[in-house]
């Protein structure tokens, strides 16, 4: 079982490391806000470079592609440097995947794209999809540390960056549903409706999708917002998969409509959870400018 160095303990990050710690895996981790969440059983590394000289294999939690590439930098250029791979779980883009693919080639460590998709409780209950992608040698070599993370895993291709464009298909879906039936309930309610009478219906009608069976039962409608994602983290997704649509050449109706909406929510409450979209929605504020 190797090593993982583990850096990123947010929400996510300190769910995962204690998925690795409980598959019996030796996790010694970093964060830049200290050991607060550290997992029960894993250690504490002082600075990234600590912890690459103690690990094998180095997985990144973190909110954006930007930190990922300065954080695999620092792991790459760690003086006797012990970490031969890195996985990255974050949402960083396809653009960036590769820029961190190339960077670490450089040094001789091994690179895997692996965005995960699930939240928080699919984290906890290990049913998180990790949409992997790398080299057959590096997907190889990690695959203990993959399945350390979830039981849900799928490769998705064999170069950087598809991994990011799956996880960015999926990220616009989940933001859309997300979205429309926060319009759909609150024309509900506006209308006279109960909004458990319309999840039930609806879950067992053609309109079903992740946020009427699973957000607002369990995060909108007993008023708890806790599902552990920001409107910011989902504005930054849809605006990273808006970018890779036009540098693909595809279509983006849609897509202009949802990235307006999570820009404009993400604006007015930076980084509440995201299901908070539906009381913004229901009060006007998530209709677009005349």
């Amino acid at each position: 079982m190797p090593t993982v160095g583990f850096v990123g303990l947010g929400n996510m990050g300190s769910v995962l490391a204690g998925n690795l710690v409980a598959a019996g895996h030796a996790v010694v981790a970093h964060d830049v806000a200290g050991p607060g969440r550290l997992p029960d059983g894993a250690s504490f590394a002082g600075s990234v470079a600590d912890m690459a000289r103690q690990a094998d294999v180095v997985v990144l939690s973190l909110p954006d592609g930007t930190i990922s590439q300065q954080v695999a930098k620092e792991v790459a250029a760690a003086d006797g440097r012990r970490a031969a791979h890195l996985i990255d779980t974050s949402t960083s883009g396809p653009q960036a995947a590769r820029d961190i693919e190339a960077l670490l080639a450089g040094h001789g460590v091994g690179f895997v794209d692996a965005p995960v998709s699930g939240g928080v409780a699919g984290a906890k209950a290990r049913t998180l999809a990790v949409m992997y992608a790398g080299p057959d040698e590096a997907c190889a070599a990690v695959e203990p540390v993959l399945a350390g993370l979830s039981d849900k895993r799928f490769r998705v291709g064999d170069r950087a960056g598809l991994g990011q464009a799956m996880k960015l298909a999926n990220n616009f879906l989940s933001a859309t549903a997300m979205a429309a039936a926060s319009e759909a309930i609150a024309f509900g309610l506006s209308a006279g409706l109960d909004m458990t009478t319309m999840t039930e219906v609806i879950n067992a009608s053609s309109g079903m999708n992740t946020a009427t069976r699973d957000k607002f039962p369990r995060d909108i409608a007993t008023g708890t917002y806790a599902a552990g994602f920001s409107n910011s983290l989902m504005a930054k997704d849809v605006r990273l998969y808006r970018a890779a649509v036009d540098d693909a050449g595809g279509p983006a109706e849609v897509g202009d409509v949802i990235a307006a909406l999570w820009a404009r929510f993400a604006e007015a409450e930076p980084n509440a959870d995201f299901t908070r979209v539906f009381p913004f929605t229901q009060r006007g504020a998530g209709r677009s400018p005349e």
